[in-house]
């Protein structure tokens, strides 16, 4: 057998035909996503009950703070893929994007959390910033903290001499723009403090009402709901936290396995960031009894659209005889 090294051309097909099924497997999950958040979107915007109740106005905003953060992080992966360079100047406002919609993500469960102990505590004197009218109080304060991180880290940023921020092609990803050791510690340093607050508020909410179930008196299949909400957030935080496991598996690979960096990079990518973002705000969507009727009956009403016309095409094929 002949020596591949011998085909220099080998390695340049291998590479495209690598990139070529990390976008086919990419981009269907992508579109799936984007097809159950638009019929989830579509349900709250039609019926008023959902946005007159605070639990469904932070879901609804959960599922387009995640639309957005897939958004930018598959447009990134598909510039990456290509290779495409634009100046610094363009690649930082998606960048920040994708770290903010990131680093929400954890501050909105910390909130439905503390939604679900303020609905089970204060049913009748629910607090004002609490109420379906005044949560976009809390929602824009998260927002504004979320979005203050990755802007102090630009800020460290240490410009290059031989990178003009301008008019400089460089292929977009973080490694480009924030690659200065203060930068990598502070990043590392606001994700752990996020995810430990967070983490304590979860289990402060389920530890309170699993301890105060038996003095309430009020309807026990609604404190039930509540634990089972508040646990599922925290498992809603486990699946974001999975994304901090790449150092893990990227060693565990090197050893085992013998991958391209770009091929452990993209299982990294798509395990650990992709499948969990997919797969948090479809558990939740899909637990909620009400919201889950809903999603059942509006494709149920597809399908018997859809049925009368596949079944008028058919005869319109083979004509009686």
């Amino acid at each position: 057998m002949q020596n591949l090294t011998e085909f220099p051309g080998n390695s340049t097909y291998d590479k495209t035909l690598s990139v070529i099924i990390k976008v086919c497997v990419v981009i269907p999950f992508f579109c799936v996503f984007l097809c159950f958040i638009g019929v989830m979107l579509h349900i709250f915007a039609c019926h008023r009950q959902f946005l007159d109740t605070s639990r469904y106005i932070l879901f609804a905003h959960v599922l387009i703070n995640d639309t957005l953060h897939l958004l930018s992080s598959v447009l990134l992966f598909l510039f990456v893929m290509g290779q495409v360079k634009f100046a610094i100047v363009y690649c930082v406002p998606m960048l920040l994007i994708s770290t903010a919609t990131f680093q929400i993500t954890p501050l909105l469960l910390a909130t439905m959390s503390l939604e679900r102990y303020v609905a089970i505590f204060y049913p009748l004197q629910r607090p004002a910033a609490w109420r379906s009218d005044r949560i976009w109080v809390i929602i824009l304060s998260l927002w504004l903290i979320s979005c203050s991180t990755p802007l102090i880290e630009s800020a460290m940023r240490e410009p290059d001499p031989a990178v003009n921020d301008f008019f400089t092609p460089v292929v977009c990803k973080s490694s480009a723009v924030n690659s200065s050791p203060i930068q990598t510690l502070f990043k590392a340093a606001t994700n752990i403090i996020f995810f430990a607050v967070v983490a304590v508020i979860i289990l402060f909410t389920y530890m309170r009402i699993l301890l105060e179930t038996r003095k309430l008196r009020q309807d026990r299949v609604s404190v039930d709901k509540a634990l089972h909400t508040v646990l599922l957030h925290g498992f809603q935080l486990l699946l974001s936290m999975l994304a901090f496991t790449s150092p893990l598996t990227e060693s565990f690979i090197v050893r085992h396995v013998k991958w391209l960096p770009e091929d452990i990079a993209f299982f990294n990518y798509f395990c650990f960031m992709l499948i969990p973002r997919f797969l948090s705000p479809l558990i939740y969507g899909f637990r909620d009894q009400i919201l889950r009727a809903y999603i059942v009956k509006m494709f149920l009403r597809c399908s018997n659209k859809v049925r009368p016309h596949f079944r008028g095409k058919l005869r319109d094929n083979f004509p009686a005889s």
